[in-house]
Parts: structure tokens; sequence; C-alpha cells
């Protein structure tokens, strides 16, 4: 919205910084941090009186978790408000993919806070069934990709971009639309699977959005699009200002959800990042770069398809316990070591991603 004001440089050349991108990406940075830590507090008290006894805790979970009854969940909240907020104040308005983007990550939010109200008020971990989740799910990412399919460049279209190779896409057709779909309910489903320690999944969204916002900046530029040789997208480079907010937001959520957390983000903060992951990795054609800078989300969710394959084909677990994180404290490691260790393992492989888009 705020990009308007670039009409006024014939007043002022301070106006003009408005046209820039990189500009309103820091302004959107800002914004979503501060209104995440004004929030923060008022948030925290509002969540704990409505909930009383917080969140549920898994019984068959590390006996160290059993300290944290009473946290307020729903955290997310804090992080759509700040986010969508500031992407509207800085994004331009007539940008089509960032109306898709918003879409996914407020309608994936709005599931989750369903989830999260039903675990609240019934008093268990179950929450929204798996069946009425996905479909939901579902329903909006074939909304968002009808818009993205309709805006992307006709070549490229129902494309996947290969990394590591110049020029070198996969045609899929009608079946983008089903690959589409997968990608944005995977990442959103890997991001809430990795979200069970303190600070554990926030760090690595805010990593991979960084990174996103990197490549959404230079896919929707011509001049470093053809210099790196990856595909060049129009109107992508406004989706670096949803992940400077999205940031951030995680930034200012991270304050206050640091260990000992005095606040969860809930499905209602996983999901709805996960699934604005996937989505503009699908806009900006690096969907299975995605897989790299967010290994630390596929890692956590391969764990739990192994344990739960291994249990029902072998009657034995492979893990002490899943998600993975959970295997590492059962072996005795602390909460904050393993935090730490899987934002080292992030922080790697979002540089072992970002290498793609010059190693063609």
């Amino acid at each position: 919205m705020l990009s308007w004001l670039s009409e006024l440089k014939d007043i002022s050349i301070f106006f003009n910084l408005f046209n820039y991108v990189s500009f309103r990406t820091g302004g959107a940075v800002l914004t979503a941090f501060i209104m995440s830590l004004y929030m923060g507090p008022r948030m925290i008290a509002w969540l704990r009186s409505l909930q009383g006894a917080g969140q549920p805790i898994r019984d068959d979970g590390p006996e160290t978790h059993l300290k944290k009854v009473g946290t307020p969940t729903m955290g997310g909240l804090m992080i759509l408000i700040s986010v969508t907020t500031s992407t509207l104040l800085w994004a331009q308005w007539n940008n089509l993919l960032v109306w898709m983007a918003l879409l996914v990550m407020v309608g994936f939010g709005a599931l989750g806070f369903m989830d999260d109200y039903l675990k609240l008020t019934k008093r268990n971990t179950d929450g929204l069934s798996g069946k009425k989740k996905l479909i939901g799910q579902s329903i909006i990412s074939l909304i968002a990709t009808i818009g993205i399919v309709y805006v992307l460049p006709d070549d490229i279209q129902t494309d996947v971009a290969i990394p590591f190779f110049k020029d070198f896409f996969v045609p899929l057709g009608y079946f983008f639309f089903l690959w589409s779909i997968l990608v944005m309910i995977g990442a959103s489903n890997a991001v809430n699977l990795t979200d069970g320690l303190d600070g554990l999944a926030i760090v690595p969204v805010a990593i991979a959005a960084a990174c996103f916002g990197l490549i959404a900046y230079l896919v929707g530029r011509v001049d470093f699009s053809e210099y790196l040789q990856i595909p060049y997208v129009p109107g992508t480079a406004e989706l670096a200002i949803l992940c400077g907010a999205l940031v951030g937001g995680a930034m200012g959520f991270l304050w206050f959800n640091a260990p000992p957390a005095m606040i969860f983000m809930g499905d209602t903060g996983s999901l709805s990042m996960g699934g604005v992951l996937g989505t503009i990795s699908i806009m900006v054609k690096h969907e299975l770069v995605l897989a790299i800078i967010g290994g630390l989300f596929v890692m956590e969710t391969v764990s739990v398809i192994i344990q739960v394959a291994s249990f029902k084909l072998r009657g034995k677990r492979v893990f002490l316990m899943a998600p993975i994180h959970h295997h590492f404290e059962k072996k005795g490691w602390s909460e904050p070591t393993v935090v730490i260790r899987f934002w080292i393992i992030a922080m790697v492989l979002a540089l072992i991603g970002l290498s793609t888009l010059k190693l063609r």
C-alpha cells in the first residue's frame, strides 16, 4: 500500500525509496517485528485468560514436557496478524501472487486455529480430524494453484524446475495441480511436525523465509535471473516483502517462544507458515530447493513415516520416539541442546540450498 508514496518523488527524493522492493522489504521486517513485540505480552495475557490450563501435553512424551502445562497456545495469531498487516502495508496490492500467498497463509492458519480450539475445549491432543484438515487444505491449495497458474508465464506455467541444471524443466501439465497441492500441504504439515520444542520450528522457518525472500527477489528480476540462469517469473519480487514480514514476525514471536516458552504457536502458526513457504516455492519455481533449505522439516517428517511404517510392518520402532527431536530428548539431550543443534542443521541446509542458485 505504501508503494504509492513513490508518486510523490517530485516533492522529495525520499519518496523514491518506496519504488524499491529492497527498501519495502526492510520496512516489512521491522514492522512485523515491532508488531509482534508489542502484541506479545497482551496476546499471552489474553490467551492465558481464555485457555486456563493451556495446551494439552502428551502423556507419552518426554517427562520434562510436563512442566509446560499451563502454557498458552495459538500464539500463531501473533505471527499471522503481524505478517499479514505488514505485507498489506508494504506490498503492492495489484500483485495476485501476493494475494494467493496470503490466502494460503490465512486459510491454513484458520484451519490450525480450529484445530487448536478443539484441543483446548476437548482437553486432548486430537483436535480437528486429519480428514477434515486435509480436505480444507486441499480446497485452499487448489484455489491458490489456479491463481498461480493464471499469473505464471505460459512457457513454465505447469513445469517443475530441476536445481543444479540450467533450463531443465519437467512438464507436468494438469498433474501440476496435484503437485502444487502436495507441496503446499506437505510443507505445512512438515513444519507442524517440527513444532515440538521451544523455539525449534520458528527459527528454521525464519531462515527458510529469508532464503526464499532472496530467491523471490532474484527470480523477479530479469537481470539477476539471466545472470544466474534461473527461471524469470514476473511479479515474484514482491513476495520478498511477504518473506521479510515473515522473518520479522517470526523473530518477534521467538522473543516469547525462546526456552522456556511463554507461549506456543500451535497449529495456527505452524500450518500457516509451512503452507505459505510451500506456496512461495511454487511461485518462484524452486519447490525442490525448498526440500533442501527446509531439509530439517523433511527430516522430521521422514522420521515419523519411518517410525509408523516400521511399527506396522515389523512391530518394532526405529526411534525411541518420533518426530526425531523427541528421540534425542529420550537419549538424554537437553531441550536447548536439541533446539540449537537443529538450528545449526537448518542453517547449513539453507546455505546448501542457496548454492543451487549458482551451481548450474
